[in-house]
């Protein structure tokens, strides 16, 4: 990670912990000038990940919300997001659901198959999942990642490249059309390029909203993306740049 890269995750963290920043603070914190970080506190604000306040930041609606509270954001779509992407499941496979709101959707349908493994890194999908008992349910581990509640870190990294699957559903917190689909955070875009070099296919579910955002941490190229289920509010424009890149475009109705 470069030290740019690095210093604006770190602000994120700050903004996780106490929901605002202070330019100053940040200066002496950071031991760089007051200007580097208005400046990254500007490029940040354009990405829609803080919003910029006279001497600091706070945090943007989208990032403060926790995980309990961004799955009411959107929730109808997700939820037909979830029921379509699990029609693309097959019996006798194995998938890797990454953390995420639209994903933990998909994991609350999957009582009907008799034979399926799930691998997931998130707490509240494993939880979910345990009431199936017809499931085997794998938890790579790692260190807990509160705000997003999921696994990550070397033991998460080191147990899913010794793992296959068949498909990924992976959560984004951004999809850009002219370089590729994005998180948050740094930890979780390395894991899931893992967890995207494992899988025989790789599928993205999102809401029609995460569209033309980015975040601060690029996960991968669409280059790497089989199909993306999302719901009939994506533009006909991006709908038709992504099948150009030969993205299967799946809308949940």
């Amino acid at each position: 990670m470069n030290k740019t890269a690095y210093r604006r995750s770190l602000i994120l963290e700050k903004l996780d912990d106490a929901g605002q920043v202070n330019v100053t603070e940040l200066s002496q914190l950071l031991n760089v000038s007051e200007v580097t970080i208005r400046n990254d506190l500007d490029k940040l604000e354009k990405n829609k990940l803080l919003i910029r306040a006279h001497g600091g930041a706070f945090k943007a609606n989208n990032i403060a919300l926790n995980v309990s509270e961004k799955k009411k954001i959107n929730l109808d779509y997700k939820r037909l997001i979830g029921k379509k992407a699990v029609s693309l499941i097959n019996e006798d496979e194995s998938i890797i659901l990454d953390s995420g709101t639209t994903t933990f959707e998909l994991s609350t349908n999957l009582k009907d198959f008799k034979n399926l493994t799930v691998i997931s890194n998130a707490l509240d999908i494993v939880n979910n999942l345990s009431q199936y008992k017809n499931l085997e349910v794998f938890m790579p581990g790692g260190y807990l990642k509160e705000f997003s509640m999921s696994l990550v870190g070397p033991m998460a990294e080191r147990n899913f490249r010794q793992l296959y699957c068949n498909k990924l559903f992976l959560g984004v917190d951004g999809i850009k059309e002219n370089s590729g689909i994005y998180t948050h955070y740094m930890e979780e875009a390395y894991l899931n390029q893992i967890m995207i070099e494992v899988a025989e296919e790789v599928i993205v579910v999102a809401d029609s909203s995460k569209f033309k955002k980015s975040g601060l941490a690029f996960i991968c190229g669409f280059d790497k993306i089989d199909k993306i289920v999302t719901d009939a509010g994506i533009e006909p424009e991006m709908e038709e740049a992504l099948k150009k890149k030969n993205i299967e475009v799946i809308k949940a109705q």
